[in-house]
């Protein structure tokens, strides 16, 4: 809509500055010519925006001007106070920061709007961790966080999975990550990626001293996350099991599973597996709805642990010794 777009030419003018018709037509994705009306709209709706020619032109502001959030739709209101999620805020030290520019955001809204951002914060909680998981503790969080921030160099002592488990480790580090409810730090050189409960001992680089590093200006956070985590699965699961399913059994996997009907209502699938020793857990999980087709060795194995299950309770079947109904 005309009016929203508007609103984000002023709401990119006061963020980032003087900038072309050609930025923001590529910003708000519309031709340089619709960009060239709405300048002249707003321009004749009293807005104190001006163009300079030449090769560092561009449109800008009037300086101090600053636009109200009246602009704000409702579906837009609603979102921005369900997105301030307190729990992590103020494990990075936030959580008064967050409450100040959620208020003041909710000064500035029409009393519409207001209703609905508080009906919003009524009826809906986020809590990101799962159930059957302690809080991590994390008592470096708010020194790493500073150092994201200040560009400044960590010394860690570092607990892996793998020996020596505990190691040094000199951090640069990019940015802070929270995923299900656990902080990940990502630092180079690298980049790689460190879970910031398993940092035994900590200590920054003096922040008077020469010792600090340049962030790359074409790191992306979200973009990184995003292919660390295609890269763990891809580690994660090294082999495949094929297994019929029964109708309605699911599997937890981060890739979406596909199979092939049966006549007899189950599914045959290929599903990725961790390893030998964690299929055959998950899989007898599943009792009598799951049967694994190969490898040969997990199949085998799950035989002979349901052979060592029937011969153990099998005397409450047939009446022998330990059976209550027994005389």
């Amino acid at each position: 809509m005309k009016s929203s777009r508007l609103l984000s030419i002023l709401l990119l003018l006061q963020t980032r500055g003087r900038m072309t018709a050609a930025q923001l037509a590529e910003a708000l994705e519309v031709s340089v010519r619709t960009i060239y009306r709405d300048v002249e709209a707003l321009s004749a709706a009293g807005v104190p925006l001006y163009g300079d020619a030449g090769h560092a032109g561009g449109y800008r502001l009037l300086d101090g001007y600053r636009t109200r959030l009246t602009g704000l739709t409702t579906d837009e209101a609603e979102a921005l106070f369900l997105a301030g999620v307190p729990g992590p805020a103020a494990e990075l030290g936030l959580g008064p920061v967050l409450a100040a520019a959620q208020l003041k955001i909710r000064a500035a809204l029409p009393a519409e709007l207001r209703e609905h951002a508080d009906r919003i914060s009524g009826r809906f909680h986020l809590d990101a961790p799962g159930w059957y998981a302690d809080a991590d503790e994390t008592p470096f969080l708010h020194t790493v966080a500073d150092a994201v921030w200040n560009n400044r160099v960590l010394y860690a002592v570092y607990r892996r999975w793998r020996e020596p488990t505990d190691v040094e480790r000199r951090l640069e580090p990019y940015g802070l990550v929270l995923k299900a409810g656990r902080w990940y730090v990502v630092a180079g050189p690298g980049p790689r990626t460190f879970r910031v409960d398993q940092i035994l001992a900590l200590t920054t680089s003096d922040p008077d001293s020469a010792e600090e590093f340049t962030r790359p200006d074409d790191f992306d956070l979200a973009a990184y996350w995003t292919a660390h985590q295609r890269d763990f699965h891809d580690r994660l699961y090294r082999s495949e099991a094929v297994v019929r399913l029964a109708p309605g059994a699911t599997l937890a996997r981060a890739v979406p599973l596909t199979g092939r009907p049966e006549p007899d209502g189950w599914t045959l699938m290929s599903v990725p597996i961790e390893s030998i020793d964690h299929a055959h857990g998950e899989f007898l999980s599943l009792g009598t709805d799951i049967e694994v087709l190969s490898p040969p060795e997990l199949r085998d194995r799950i035989t002979r642990t349901v052979a060592e299950l029937a011969g153990r309770y099998g005397n409450l079947l047939t009446g022998g010794p330990g059976d209550p109904q027994c005389g």
